[in-house]
């Protein structure tokens, strides 16, 4: 997502705050993380992966009812995409 550097601190305290755990205690979501990357211009690119039981905990009512940017609507450009797992690799804890 991109965020309108406007409203950008009040977001992400949203985000943190209210929406990722409201989405995370949807039925089907196991799990929730949030990175942010730095372009050159000095912009910020978010991304929310959430780890979910199937496709279809993003069909679900709680999750629908609470999908959305409340008041950050139009001042925030986004996607979903939906992955499937392919491998996991255990590292060493650092």
């Amino acid at each position: 997502a991109t965020v309108d550097s406007q409203v950008e601190d009040a977001w992400n305290r949203w985000y943190d705050e209210t929406h990722l755990p409201e989405i995370v205690a949807c039925p089907g979501f196991r799990s929730g993380q949030r990175y942010v990357t730095t372009a050159p211009d000095g912009s910020r690119r978010y991304v929310a992966i959430y780890e979910v039981d199937g496709p279809e905990a993003i069909l679900g009512p709680q999750f629908q009812a609470r999908r959305g940017w409340a008041e950050f609507s139009g001042r925030v450009r986004w996607e979903t995409q939906l992955f499937s797992r392919l491998a996991v690799i255990a590292g060493r804890k650092v």
